[in-house]
């Protein structure tokens, strides 16, 4: 029953994200609104971590499996894939370590600020 409550205020979040994204006519998809939604629910302490956290947890164990669907698409879509391949891959390639550097300058950053509060 707990998995259940959880399972319900993750989607709950979801819909007003769903909702959000009609009502504002920004191109910025409904998950995303979702999120932020619940990390100023989670943020202002109207939710806590503990309300959902295991089901939090269980759905980014199981989060390769979503990602399943779109890979069979891709192999079904060869065909269309071809001519455009090498701009492809170079993106990838591209964006792939601009996020990792991105990421890894945050958290050091993000280190660097909780070593000087902690001294």
């Amino acid at each position: 029953m707990k998995f259940l409550k959880q399972f319900s205020i993750i989607l709950l979040f979801s819909f007003l994200g769903e909702l959000l994204r009609r009502l504002i006519p920004l191109p910025i998809p409904a998950s995303v609104y979702g999120l932020v939604l619940m990390l100023a629910a989670l943020g202002s302490g109207i939710l806590k971590a503990h309300q959902v956290r295991e089901t939090a947890g269980f759905l980014i164990e199981i989060m390769p499996v979503m990602f399943i669907p779109a890979g069979v698409g891709l192999l079904d879509s060869t065909d269309a894939l071809l001519p455009v391949w090498i701009p492809v891959v170079v993106i990838t390639v591209v964006t792939t370590v601009l996020v990792m550097a991105v990421t890894g300058g945050v958290t050091q950053s993000m280190l660097k600020r909780g070593k000087k509060k902690d001294e």
